[in-house]
C-alpha cells in the first residue's frame, strides 16, 4: 500500500510539471513568448504602418492655370466665366479690364482671376477655355509638401515651447526672471502667429486652385475713306466749294488786316509824316 501511494504521487506530480501554465511559462522565461499575445500585437503594428504610410502618400499642390481667350464680346464673357465658377463652388477673386479707341472704334481687353476648389480645377479650366477661342493655355503644379510639413513641425516646436515659457512664468519669483519669460513669451508668440500666417496661405493656395483668364475682343480693322478724282465732283458741288474757298480766303484777308492795323496806326502814321517832311524839305531847297 505504501509503495504504491508512492507511485500515483510521483505520476500527478508528473503530469502537473509537464503542463505549466501560461504565467508559469512567462515567469520562468522558458519557452517564449506565449501565442496569444502575438496575434494581439500584429494588427496593432499593421495599423501604425498603413497610419503612416497615408501620411507620407498626402501631398500639398499648388494648380494653377492661365489661358489667353479671343472673344467677341468681353461683358458676356466675362459674366459666363463668373457664373461658371460659382457653379463650381469657386468665386472671382479679381478682375481688370481696358477699353482702347481708334478713330470711331472701340475694343476691350482685360483679365478675370478664378479661385475653384481644388478637385474641381480640371473641369473648370477646360470649362473656362471653352469661352472663346484659345490663344494661349498654361498649367502649373507646385509641391509644396516639404514647406507645409517643415511649418508643421516648427508650430509644434514653438507651440511646446510657449507651454515650458507659461509654467516658468508661472513659478518665476525674481523680477528679472520675470521680465526674461515675458520677452521670450512675447518672441515666440510673434513666431507663432507668423508661421500660422504662412501655413493659412499655403492650405488656401492648396484647396483653392487659381485660374488667370486673359480676355481680348478683336481689334477692328481701319477702313481708311475712299480717294475720288477731284474732276469727279458735280458742278454745283464745285461751285459752292468755290464760293466757301472765297468766303474763307476774304475772312482770312478782314482777320489779317485786323491784326495789322495797330501796327499800321502806331508805325505807319509817323513813317509817312517822316517822309513827307522829308519830300517837304527837298522840295524847298531845290529851286
Amino acid at each position: 500500500m505504501v509503495g504504491l501511494l508512492v507511485l500515483v504521487a510521483g505520476c500527478s506530480g508528473g503530469g502537473d510539471s509537464a503542463a505549466p501554465t501560461g504565467q508559469d511559462a512567462a515567469a520562468s522565461g522558458g519557452g517564449g513568448a506565449p501565442a496569444t499575445p502575438q496575434a494581439e500585437q500584429t494588427p496593432r503594428e499593421t495599423k501604425a504602418d498603413d497610419s503612416a504610410a497615408s501620411q507620407s502618400a498626402t501631398r500639398h499642390r499648388i494648380r494653377k492655370g492661365s489661358a489667353v481667350l479671343r472673344v467677341s464680346d468681353y461683358d458676356a464673357a466675362r459674366a459666363n466665366l463668373t457664373t461658371l465658377v460659382r457653379s463650381r463652388g469657386g468665386y472671382l477673386s479679381d478682375a481688370s479690364q481696358r477699353v482702347h479707341r481708334e478713330g470711331n472704334d472701340t475694343w476691350t481687353t482685360g483679365r478675370v482671376v478664378l479661385r475653384v476648389p481644388a478637385e474641381n480645377f480640371s473641369a473648370t479650366f477646360s470649362a473656362a477655355k471653352r469661352r472663346g477661342d484659345v490663344v494661349e493655355a498654361n498649367i502649373e503644379t507646385v509641391d509644396v509638401t516639404g514647406r507645409v510639413v517643415d511649418l508643421e513641425a516648427r508650430l509644434r516646436n514653438l507651440r511646446s515651447e510657449r507651454e515650458r515659457l507659461r509654467g516658468l512664468y508661472q513659478r518665476a519669483n525674481d523680477t528679472e526672471d520675470v521680465l526674461a519669460v515675458e520677452q521670450r513669451l512675447a518672441s515666440v508668440q510673434s513666431e507663432i502667429e507668423r508661421i500660422e500666417g504662412k501655413l493659412r496661405s499655403l492650405k488656401s493656395q492648396v484647396n483653392y486652385a487659381t485660374i488667370t483668364v486673359e480676355l481680348r475682343e478683336p481689334r477692328p480693322e481701319y477702313e481708311p475713306p475712299e480717294m475720288s478724282h477731284w474732276y469727279d465732283v458735280g458742278v454745283v458741288d464745285a461751285f459752292l466749294e468755290s464760293v466757301h474757298g472765297v468766303v474763307v480766303v476774304a475772312r482770312a484777308l478782314v482777320v489779317a488786316v485786323a491784326y495789322a492795323a495797330p501796327y499800321l496806326l502806331t508805325f505807319g502814321i509817323p513813317l509817312a509824316l517822316a517822309a513827307a517832311a522829308v519830300r517837304w524839305r527837298r522840295g524847298a531847297i531845290l529851286p
